[in-house]
């Protein structure tokens, strides 16, 4: 590995927070590694994209309308070994969907707290509606399942992560086939209701599990996008032989996500403290013994992002003192 891409996804801090967070951080690597790199400019798109700015990122599609999620679901099918027959296929995800005033509201799935167990009996009967209307249903993890529907081409959708907390209502799927996934899901969710587990669930305190969001629709000769490497730490990066044989590695570092989607800033402090000691502390060291060429991080919130980039040369620079500032005071443009 000669060079090294991270992506940090809602490492930009929300406006009106940032001299809060920055007061509360102690993160010294990285801010040596912001204040010593060259920033790019800031791309910034629409609010009512249809999937996070870092989603596009990721699927090299920044540039574009975005009124649709990205194409990834075959790149989810290989994380999970999964080698998808040819057709058209989505990413089907148990959620749980509440009632707010006056609307629906999507609730982050990563909360939900679904067991494997719990996962495979509402896919067992999720497999048994998806079979009587002639689509196949994959088993990729407790929150991550792949439907399989040749004849939606024309069906847009929208990431789970940008809709949620939001109004589903415009969010939802949209365009020739939408009845039919509204049929579908509808379909699903009373069968759902009328199985014991999500009154356990209920018992237990925790959420029901009561719809089913789909997104990412890929056709199986489309291109397959950015390859991301998983690793806990930047150690367990380096010791991975896949890592070692490649050029440029890019790791997607979503430890933030959570936090941010639910404005949990406390626990988003506790996680940029994580990282710092098993990514940003290690990484700078190894960039300053030259044993990494370059150094990308992407550091985005839901619709912007930027990139700060280094080189070993990049440290020379003595007279410059670790900041953050240059992460905490983006401005669109």
């Amino acid at each position: 590995m000669k060079n090294l891409e991270l992506i940090l996804p809602f490492s930009i801090p929300p406006s009106g927070l940032e001299n809060d967070l920055i007061k509360a951080m102690q993160t010294p690597a990285l801010a040596r590694l912001i204040a010593s790199a060259k920033r790019s400019t800031v791309k910034n798109i629409d609010p009512f994209a249809k999937a996070l700015v870092h989603e596009y990122l990721l699927a090299d599609e920044l540039e574009g309308a975005h009124d649709c999620d990205p194409s990834v679901t075959l790149n989810r099918m290989q994380e999970k070994g999964l080698r998808p027959t040819e057709g058209r296929w989505f990413t089907l995800q148990p959620v749980h969907i509440h009632i707010a005033r006056d609307h629906l509201v999507l609730t982050d799935q990563r909360r939900l707290d679904i067991s494997e167990q719990e996962s495979r009996v509402l896919y067992g009967i999720a497999k048994t509606a998806t079979e009587e209307a002639g689509m196949t249903l994959l088993y990729g993890d407790a929150l991550t399942w792949f439907l399989r529907a040749d004849n939606w081409t024309g069906l847009t959708t929208a990431s789970a992560d940008a809709a949620c907390g939001h109004n589903v209502d415009i969010w939802m799927p949209d365009g020739e086939h939408a009845r039919a996934w509204r049929k579908l899901q509808n379909e699903i969710q009373m069968l759902w209701f009328a199985h014991t587990l999500n009154d356990e669930r209920e018992a237990l305190g925790k959420k029901v599990i009561n719809s089913v969001w789909l997104s990412g629709g890929t056709d199986t000769l489309m291109t397959q996008n950015k390859l991301t490497h998983t690793a806990h730490s930047f150690g367990d990066l380096l010791t991975g032989s896949d890592a070692s044989s490649t050029d440029t590695v890019c790791v997607l570092l979503e430890q933030l996500s959570e936090s941010a989607i639910n404005s949990d800033w406390g626990q988003w402090l506790t996680k940029m403290q994580t990282l710092e000691s098993d990514w940003f502390a290690p990484v700078l060291a190894t960039l300053k013994n030259r044993q990494l060429d370059s150094v990308t991080l992407f550091c985005s919130d839901a619709h912007r992002l930027t990139s700060f980039r280094l080189t070993p040369w990049s440290l020379r620079k003595f007279w410059i003192k670790p900041s953050l500032q240059a992460l905490f005071t983006l401005k669109p443009t």
